[in-house]
């Protein structure tokens, strides 16, 4: 998406007429961040390819599979993400605190027996605001036809290898840099048992006080080919939810008479991230998917999106369902199973490059405006206003944006400075939805903050 000044006469009539609140300047923050265009083709294809298939070569990843083999099972395919982790930290001179997060689950439909449930976060510290956070996550743990089937090999290779491959991937390329806030690269375990991983994640998230602002979960990243007969290497999906998970019956009348159905803050995130593809990567196409997954189907971003932390889950275009949750096997002259050969590491880290520039994006951005409000009902003008947090040192300014309701992302935009308010004269606030996100010194800016507590990250 491309931001519009002038897009319209009713554009036009607002640069010249609104209220003079923004502070004396010939110019604004950079429109583009130049790292980004770097971060964008650094990661590597080759690189990807070779974990995915180390962690093929762990047999199987299930929940409930060998944890005391140094060479099968789940336990020592998260000691080799944790020992990837903290080489990747090495190499940085210690920018990664890598840590286990636990806990133990039983009772459950798949996991009738104690289990732990072990995921691995490595945390890059942000210089200014380091309690805010964005993460991208992937899948550790692989399954067969059988949920309950622990010992089966389980290649999982696109299902998840490839998404937890693109996150050690990203954590190469990021950790070389530094930003205002926090990155979190995760391996989550327990999905394909009921998302446990990340339920136990977003509690242990809760219980610290992370700020997480974004969770990208990326859920099969490697397959180009699907079981529509469609090759397609060019496009992936973005999924996000409308409304806030959490919301309270309180909060839902307010935004049944104000708006808000299509601007949650994941859904919002989902625009930024379209955004970021379409400015910083060449031969991409993000498709915006309005639910928050495939009809009937859930991912590791729903756990965080349950206790209200804006969660996306970013995939292939084209499913191939013969290699999906599949027994190895050959039926009919059709071959079944989840296995390296379905996996395009091209593609998967061209969407690893595209969480990257995401991740960079808002950790580069200062923090995100805080308590936005709308006003404007049976006015001639609408009028937004928010607070600036603290920890906004690299700030430069708010850029506000607008919309016509039934437009799918945002199309107008204005740089107006340091300033807490902004009145939008002659565009009546029926007609409109509104918006503001900030900017750093360097043009890192927050996906966009939608007013009242329907939009609030």
């Amino acid at each position: 998406m491309k931001r519009i000044a002038f897009a319209s006469a009713a554009s036009a009539l607002l640069l010249t007429a609104c209220t003079a609140q923004a502070q004396d300047t010939n110019y604004g923050p950079p429109s583009e961040v130049q790292n980004l265009y770097s971060v964008a083709v650094e990661p590597s294809a080759d690189r990807i390819q070779s974990d995915i298939q180390t962690l093929v070569d762990f047999g199987t990843r299930h929940t409930l599979s060998e944890t005391e083999s140094d060479t099968r099972g789940i336990g020592a395919a998260r000691r080799w993400i944790f020992a990837e982790f903290e080489k990747i930290s090495k190499d940085c001179g210690g920018c990664l605190e890598v840590i286990y997060v636990s806990d133990t689950i039983e009772g459950e439909r798949r996991i009738p027996n104690p289990t732990e449930v072990v995921s691995v976060l490595a945390i890059q510290r942000g210089s200014l605001d380091p309690d805010r956070y964005v993460m991208m996550s992937g899948d550790i743990d692989s399954r067969v036809t059988d949920p309950l089937d622990g010992t089966s090999d389980s290649p999982g290779a696109n299902d998840n290898a490839s998404g937890m491959a693109g996150v050690i991937e990203a954590a190469r390329v990021l950790s070389k840099r530094k930003y205002a806030g926090s990155i979190i690269y995760a391996g989550l375990s327990g999905e394909e048992q009921g998302l446990f991983g990340g339920k136990i994640v977003a509690d242990h998230a809760l219980a610290e006080g992370w700020r997480i602002k974004g969770v990208l979960n990326n859920d099969m990243i490697s397959n180009i080919t699907g079981v529509d007969g469609v090759t397609n290497n060019s496009t992936v999906r973005v999924f996000s939810e409308g409304t806030r998970a959490n919301e309270t019956p309180a909060e839902a009348r307010t935004r049944r008479f104000t708006g808000g159905e299509v601007d949650s803050p994941s859904r919002n995130l989902a625009r930024y991230v379209k955004s970021q593809g379409d400015q910083y990567m060449t031969n991409l196409d993000i498709m915006m998917v309005y639910r928050l997954d495939r009809f009937g189907r859930g991912g590791h971003h729903r756990p965080f999106n349950v206790v209200g932390i804006p969660g996306i889950r970013i995939m292939e275009t084209h499913e191939h369902y013969d290699r999906q949750h599949q027994d190895l096997r050959v039926e009919n002259g059709v071959e079944y199973g989840d296995v390296i050969s379905g996996v395009d590491s091209v593609y998967a880290a061209k969407l690893t490059a595209l969480n990257a520039i995401t991740m960079a994006g808002m950790a580069g951005a200062p923090p995100f405006p805080a308590n936005v409000e709308a006003t404007g009902a049976v006015q001639p003008s609408a009028k937004l206003t928010w607070e600036t947090p603290e920890n906004a040192d690299n700030l430069a300014g708010y850029r506000v944006h607008w919309r016509i309701t039934t437009e799918p992302e945002w199309t107008h935009s204005r740089f107006i400075g340091k300033v807490d308010e902004w009145t939008f004269e002659n565009l009546v606030i029926d007609n409109y939805f509104f918006g503001v996100s900030a900017v750093a010194k360097d043009g890192s800016e927050t996906p966009v903050v939608f007013p009242g507590m329907a939009g609030r990250f």
